[in-house]
């Protein structure tokens, strides 16, 4: 049995958001000039957060296209030609090999999706992965251990303690960043944006389209939660 779109959207993010973590230690790890080992809780903290962000960027992007659809059904050549010269028999034949109508890009609908996207969208992703890091980070402030022993101390079943996280603090260096976020994301994801809204029809392969883009996006946003 297939799995729904939201569960495949959300397997293929969980793969990919690890792996561009991992290679953002290995370029920081390169231009410090020091032995390249992963350090599995930054990967395992950029895996919780594409659990918890993809299933609502996931419905947000089904709302856009259900409310905003991508094409509109336009007469095609043929059709327009059959109905002038009164041809019903063409015409008949054409509706039955499915020649009447064609899809064609809504240009409206496709800037509402964008502008919607790159606004309210941006900011809301902004916000979130913000506030995830910086309370994860806080959560795991106990840690004493290096790289090395990582693994250790992910399964010590004491990694998470969220009863040390100032919360206040949290949501005061998140509205700091949201806007610098914004922006940053502003030189990749409206052509991401574009891209799919144009180009792409299905929704699930949208998400496909932006988990790869996202692993650019995603080794510069390790870098950024790395600070």
């Amino acid at each position: 049995m297939a799995l729904p779109p939201m569960v495949v959207a959300t397997i293929q993010a969980a793969i990919l958001s690890p792996i561009s973590n991992i290679m953002a230690q290995a370029i920081a790890a390169h231009r410090s000039e020091k032995l390249f080992v992963i350090d599995w809780v930054p990967v395992f903290q950029f895996l919780i957060y594409a659990v918890i962000s993809t299933p609502p960027n996931f419905m947000f992007q089904e709302f856009l296209e259900a409310a905003f659809p991508s094409t509109k059904s336009t007469p095609t050549k043929e059709a327009i030609s059959s109905a002038a010269a009164g041809n019903e028999k063409e015409l008949d034949r054409e509706a039955s090999e499915g020649r009447l109508v064609e899809p064609k890009l809504n240009v409206g609908n496709t800037a509402v999706k964008f502008l919607l996207d790159q606004t309210l969208g941006s900011a809301f992703n902004a916000f979130l992965f913000s506030m995830f890091t910086h309370s994860i980070q806080e959560a795991m402030a106990h840690r004493t251990t290096g790289a090395e022993a990582s693994v250790a101390f992910l399964t010590s079943g004491k990694a998470l303690d969220y009863s040390q996280v100032d919360w206040r603090r949290v949501l005061e260096l998140s509205k700091l960043e949201c806007k610098p976020i914004m922006m940053a994301g502003w030189k990749l994801w409206p052509f991401v944006s574009l891209f799919n809204y144009v180009v792409v029809r299905d929704v699930v392969v949208r998400g496909l389209v932006a988990a790869i883009a996202g692993v650019g996006w995603g080794i510069y946003m390790s870098m950024f939660a790395a600070r």
